[in-house]
C-alpha cells in the first residue's frame, strides 16, 4: 500500500499507470474548435480506462485537472448513477446551412447546439450572416418544437454579442453559451439581452470555477468533467454554483466521454439536454462499442478499449508521456479521488 501525503500518493498512482499509456489521433469529420484531429492518451488502472486529452495549447498546470480526471477513472471509478439514459443535443459545427440541416436531420435529437462566431477570414458582419443562415437551417430541420442553443466560444465582445443575439433570437434560442470571453463581459451582456446566458470557458478554464455565479454572469453553467478535475470535482462545482447544469464533452473518445456521461448520470437534477453526442464528430473510436447517440439520448455505461480499434489510430506515446508527467507536477493533493 502506498503511504505518505495525498500529493505523493497521486504521483505514485501516475507512475504505476504509466506503463499502460497508449496514445491516439482520430481525424474529425469537420474542423471543430480549430482542430481537424482529436489527440489524446489512455491509461488503464484497477477501476478501468481513463483518458488524458487536454488540447495542445494547454500548459502543465491546466493539464493537471485533465490528469486528475483520468486518474479518477482509472483508479477510483465514479459515483453511482441516478439515471440510465442522458438526453443529448446534436452539435452543429460552423458549416454551411445545407450541411447544418443534414446533420440535424440525420440525428435523433430534438435539441441542437449550433457553433457561431467562427470568423475564419471574414469580419463580424460576414460571420453573422453565416450564423443566421446556419441557425435558420437548423430551425427548419428541427421544426418549431425543437430547441436551439448557440455556442460562440467567447468569440464576441459585448456589443457584438448583443447585436448577434438580438438577430438570432428570432429563431427561439434556449440559451447562448459563452458569447463573450470574460466574466465581466458576460455580466454586462446578461443585463442587455433577454436570451439566457450559459458559461463554459469561464468555468472550466478559470482558477476559481465558482466565480461565475458570484459575478452574476450566467443563468446556466456548462460543466465538463476533465477540465474540472473529474466527476466528483465537477459535482462539487455544480452543487456550490447553485445554477442549472448542462454537461458537455471535450470531444473525447468514448473512454473520455464516459466521464461526462457519469457526471450527467450522477447529478440530482438534469433539466437540459447535454452536449455528450460528440462521437459523431470523430471518424472512429478506440472501442468497439462507442458511446453514440441513439433516439436523442446516450446510455449510461462504460466502454473499454478495443485494441484492434485503437491500433487504427495509435500514435507515438512519448510526447503524451512527457505531457502527463509535466501535468503530474501540478496535481492537487488527493487528485483522482
Amino acid at each position: 500500500m502506498t503511504t505518505g501525503s495525498p500529493r505523493r500518493r497521486a504521483n505514485a498512482a501516475v507512475m504505476d499507470l504509466l506503463p499502460s499509456l497508449r496514445a491516439f489521433a482520430i481525424p474529425m469529420r469537420t474542423r471543430f474548435r480549430g482542430i481537424t484531429v482529436r489527440e489524446g492518451a489512455l491509461i488503464e488502472g484497477p477501476a478501468g480506462w481513463g483518458e488524458f486529452s487536454p488540447f495542445a495549447e494547454y500548459g502543465p498546470r491546466e493539464c493537471a485537472r485533465w490528469l486528475a480526471c483520468a486518474l479518477e477513472a482509472a483508479t477510483t471509478g465514479w459515483p453511482a448513477p441516478v439515471r440510465q439514459q442522458i438526453p443529448v443535443n446534436v452539435t452543429v459545427p460552423a458549416v454551411g446551412p445545407e450541411q447544418a440541416g443534414a446533420i440535424v436531420t440525420s440525428a435523433g435529437c430534438t435539441t441542437a447546439k449550433v457553433k457561431v462566431a467562427d470568423r475564419g477570414d471574414g469580419d463580424f458582419a460576414e460571420s453573422l450572416r453565416a450564423d443566421l443562415a446556419r441557425v435558420a437551417a437548423v430551425r427548419e430541420a428541427l421544426g418549431p418544437d425543437g430547441r436551439i442553443r448557440v455556442d460562440a466560444n467567447g468569440g464576441w465582445d459585448v456589443d457584438q454579442a448583443a447585436s448577434a443575439l438580438g438577430e438570432l433570437a428570432r429563431f427561439g434560442l434556449e440559451y447562448a453559451e459563452q458569447p463573450c470571453p470574460t466574466l465581466a463581459d458576460l455580466a454586462l451582456l446578461r443585463r442587455r439581452v433577454e436570451v439566457a446566458i450559459a458559461a463554459d470557458e469561464s468555468i472550466r478554464r478559470a482558477e476559481d470555477p465558482l466565480a461565475v455565479a458570484a459575478a452574476g454572469a450566467a443563468d446556466i453553467v456548462v460543466l465538463k468533467a476533465a477540465p474540472l478535475g473529474g466527476v466528483r470535482a465537477a459535482l462539487a462545482v455544480a452543487e456550490a454554483a447553485g445554477l442549472p447544469v448542462v454537461v458537455s464533452s471535450a470531444v473525447e473518445s468514448s473512454i473520455g466521454l464516459a466521464a461526462g456521461v457519469a457526471l450527467a448520470a450522477a447529478l440530482p437534477v438534469l433539466p437540459y439536454a447535454c452536449g455528450l453526442a460528440t462521437m459523431s464528430l470523430l471518424t472512429g473510436d478506440v472501442t468497439g462499442s462507442p458511446l453514440a447517440e441513439r433516439a436523442g439520448s446516450v446510455p449510461v455505461r462504460r466502454p473499454v478499449v478495443d485494441h484492434a480499434h485503437l491500433a487504427a489510430f495509435e500514435v507515438d506515446a512519448a510526447p503524451w508521456r512527457s505531457r502527463l508527467l509535466a501535468a503530474a507536477e501540478f496535481l492537487e493533493p488527493g487528485a483522482g479521488g
